[in-house]
Formats: structure tokens, C-alpha cells, sequence
């Protein structure tokens, strides 16, 4: 047995945990060696009780470890441990760091340079927007995304990054074979081609509350700054920003309006001391990371994107949050005519996009 496949099989016992396991390799060297023990030899280790003693020295009666190899085989995944160079070298150092992480993709030793992203589920326009502009511009400078590929705003950090042509890693609070949500089934396998999907969890572990908070110490312990966009007072973001300042990692916060709930969460960090956050060069300029030569962050696709002198004074008539075509008609100085037929143009070159009531907000 080698000692990824020994890691697995601890892994997946019931109870034992990064915590107790540290514990056991003090005093047994080697996950194979813990695996051979017997129960009255674990039970001399402080934290190990009878109960996962007997565990640990039955484990091939709760383990089917041969099936799990095959799974992860069949998945195309593969498995890594802390004493892998690719492990990230921050997780490594938390007070309860994965055994073992599951990798549907590839990491390479640039991913240690990473930012994390998090947010509500529930968001608004202004919050997606904010996500996938800022994760473009950090993935463009270098950093990898790092995220949960949850609804909402660790959806569209993840898109953000990949329209950069960037990495980003999505951990997940389920085993690979229980992907959830089921919509990002697409947006996964997209992540595994420049990036990976990683988890803590056995293939065929389901979501639920516990996954998902366990999950979070590993979206905050990977990277060297936690950035969270949009935010509830009752928001899962609050736990992973709790989780990164015991871990003491940076923590920046984009400020939202002060009417909205959605951004009553982040707004109340920025009160606590949390970094305000109004573009990305105020992360890269805060962490001071050595990154591959870029010689600054890479215009936005709209300043790329040809456009004549009527789009143009269309389009820069349209606030950062969503203007009513009277207000862009007014401040264009065009016929309504005109102002309608260029906002048509502009959607289709998906520069802009309608809202209810003839609002209109900046996609790029």
C-alpha cells in the first residue's frame, strides 16, 4: 500500500479528522504504519478514544478502499497529500488541513499565488458584475482564483478568471461524483482544463451542512488573501472571512450599497477592518506578490471592442449600477430613436444588458 492510498483509506474513516491524524503520524511516522496498529497502541494517543481506536484498527470494515481507487480512476481524478509539492503550501500550514485533497484537473506551483473569492448565493446584478471583473483582472495579472463554486458570486469568480484565460480552482463541499450545484456541471469540467476541482471528500459524499463549512477553512487557508463581494448579515462568506482571520490571511471587502441586505454583511467587515476594496490593484498592490512580468492589468473588453462614435457616447452614458434610458438619452444628447437602435447594438456585443422597467447596466 503506498502511502496516498494509506491517506485515503484514513481519510475516509469515520470521526478521525486532520486534527487527530497529526496526532497519530507524531507518534507512528507513516499513514501505513497507523493503518497496522492495533486498537490498545491508538488509544495511547492523546484524542483517540476507544471509539476511533476501534475504527482505525478495523478499518477495512468501514473502508472499501479498493472501490474508492476505482472510482477516483474511472473519474479521471487523482489524489493528492501534504507531501505532495503541489499541496498548497498555505493549507499546509492550518490547524486542520486536508488529508488528502481530490483533483479533477491539474495543480501546478503557481497556484500558490491565489486570491479567494466568496459571497452570497443571492446576489445582485451589481454583485456578479463585480465578481467576474475583478476575478478577470487578478487572473489576468497572475493570481489563481480560488472559490467554491457555489451559486452566485463563486460562479461568477469562476467565469471571471476563466474569461481571462486565467486558473482558478473550485473546492467543493461534496465528493467529485456528487457535483453540486448540478448546473455547474459545465462550468466544472471548464475548470478542470485550466484550473482543477478539488475537494476533501470521498467521490461519493453528498452535500450537506457540515460539508460546506469544512469546505470553507479550505477556500480561506489556500490563498494569501480572502476577498468577499456582496454579503448578508446571515451569509455562509461571514464564516470563510471568521475562518481567514484565524488563519490570518488579508481580508478585502467591496462595498456595497448601505440599503441593500445583500451587503449589510461585507459593509459591517469593512467597519471591523476589513480592506476596502475598489478595484483590483489595490489587492495586488496590498499582497505585493512576485507574479509573472505583466505590465499592467489588461483593458477591459469593452475599451477592445471597436465602437463608433454613437455607441461609444451610448455606452459611457451608462452609470456603474442601472440607468434608465431617459438618464442615457439625456446625458448622450441623442434622439430616443437613435439611443434605443445603439442599446439593441450594444446587447447584442454584449456590452450592456437590459433590465425591467427600460434600465440598462455595463456588462464589461
Amino acid at each position: 500500500m503506498t502511502e496516498t492510498e494509506a491517506c485515503i483509506a484514513l481519510n475516509m474513516v469515520p470521526k478521525l479528522g486532520p486534527v487527530r491524524l497529526r496526532r497519530l503520524l507524531e507518534v507512528f511516522e507513516t499513514p501505513q504504519r497507523i493503518l497496522l496498529a492495533k486498537s490498545h497502541e491508538l488509544r495511547g494517543v492523546e484524542g483517540i478514544g476507544p471509539e476511533i481506536a476501534d475504527a482505525i484498527a478495523h478499518w477495512e470494515r468501514h473502508v472499501d478502499l479498493a472501490a474508492e481507487l476505482a472510482r477516483i480512476a474511472d473519474f479521471g481524478a487523482h489524489v493528492i497529500t501534504q507531501a505532495d509539492a503541489v499541496y498548497p503550501p498555505l493549507l499546509r500550514e492550518i490547524h486542520n488541513p486536508p488529508i488528502v485533497l481530490y483533483v479533477w484537473g491539474e495543480l501546478l506551483e503557481q497556484d500558490r499565488h491565489a486570491i479567494s473569492i466568496v459571497g452570497s448565493r443571492k446576489t445582485s446584478h451589481y454583485g456578479l458584475e463585480c465578481a467576474k471583473k475583478l476575478s478577470y483582472q487578478l487572473a489576468y495579472a497572475g493570481l489563481t482564483v480560488v472559490s467554491g463554486m457555489a451559486r452566485g458570486i463563486d460562479t461568477a469568480a469562476h467565469q471571471g478568471a476563466l474569461a481571462a484565460k486565467g486558473r482558478t480552482v473550485a473546492v467543493l463541499g461534496s465528493g467529485l461524483g456528487c457535483l453540486y450545484p448540478p448546473e455547474n456541471q459545465a462550468l466544472a469540467e471548464k475548470i478542470a482544463t485550466s484550473g482543477a476541482v478539488v475537494t476533501e471528500f470521498p467521490m461519493s459524499v453528498a452535500p450537506d451542512t457540515q460539508t460546506f463549512p469544512q469546505r470553507n477553512r479550505i477556500v480561506s487557508g489556500w490563498s494569501d488573501g480572502l476577498l468577499v463581494i456582496e454579503a448578508g448579515l446571515k451569509s455562509g462568506a461571514l464564516i470563510t472571512a471568521g475562518q481567514a482571520a484565524e488563519q490570518g490571511r488579508s481580508l478585502y471587502v467591496v462595498p456595497g450599497p448601505i440599503d441593500r441586505s445583500t451587503s449589510m454583511g461585507s459593509n459591517r467587515l469593512i467597519q471591523e477592518g476589513a480592506k476596502l476594496v475598489m478595484g483590483a490593484g489595490d489587492i495586488l498592490d496590498d499582497l505585493q506578490i512576485l507574479l509573472p512580468q505583466k505590465t499592467q492589468l489588461e483593458p477591459t473588453p469593452a475599451r477592445a471592442i471597436q465602437l463608433n462614435d454613437t455607441e461609444r457616447a451610448v455606452y459611457e452614458s451608462i452609470r456603474e449600477t442601472e440607468t434608465a434610458i431617459d438618464a442615457i438619452i439625456m446625458k448622450s444628447g441623442l434622439p430616443p430613436g437613435a439611443v434605443s437602435s445603439t442599446l439593441f447594438a450594444l446587447e447584442m456585443k454584449r456590452l450592456v444588458k437590459q433590465l425591467p422597467g427600460q434600465h440598462f447596466v455595463k456588462l464589461l
